[in-house]
């Protein structure tokens, strides 16, 4: 896969040269809770899903990006595509920006709109999902800033810290 560009930066396929950033984003409690990881993966773990990473959207249902910035190259987060079912043509998305000091400088956005765009217009998807716990406010604004609606809640869904997360369910369809 070529590089998917934005204005500030590309979207790009896994390489092995991902591993350690792979293994420090995997291995953080905070990102847990979203990712429903219950337990700490061993790089000998993540180089096999490297070594796999190449595998197609429609074989195994899943597809993760690495954002860079265009000026100097640097790996500053994660965009998934996830639970891609062609038939029903929907997917999932998920997107981390790794360090505080790149957030809210719109590169999440630009991701979503470039990822937006490769799904409904080369894997043919009729609409795109994203489930976010009700007290993540930034990521509430980032997706419906690029058009995703609230289409329901799912009350005390996630259970983190002792307590129950009611999660949001929004949609964006083509």
């Amino acid at each position: 896969m070529k590089h998917l560009e934005g204005k500030d930066l590309f979207l790009r396929a896994l390489e092995s040269t991902d591993l350690d950033v792979l293994y420090k984003l995997e291995n953080e409690e905070a990102v847990w809770e979203i990712s429903n990881t219950v337990s700490p993966y061993s790089k000998y773990v993540l180089k096999q899903y490297l070594e796999n990473a190449h595998r197609d959207i429609y074989e195994v249902k899943q597809l993760r990006l690495v954002i860079c910035l265009r000026e100097t190259k640097e790996a500053i987060g994660f965009i998934d595509l996830f639970d891609f079912d062609p038939k029903h043509k929907r997917a999932g998305v998920g997107i981390v920006v790794f360090a505080e000091q790149e957030r809210r400088k719109g590169y999440a956005r630009q991701s979503l709109v470039v990822l937006i765009d490769y799904a409904f217009n080369h894997l043919d998807v009729h609409q795109l999902y994203a489930n976010i716990t009700s007290d993540n406010e930034l990521s509430i604004r980032l997706f419906q800033k690029v058009g995703f609606e609230k289409a329901g809640e799912k009350k005390d869904w996630i259970f983190s810290k002792g307590t129950f997360k009611n999660e949001l369910l929004f949609q964006l369809i083509r």
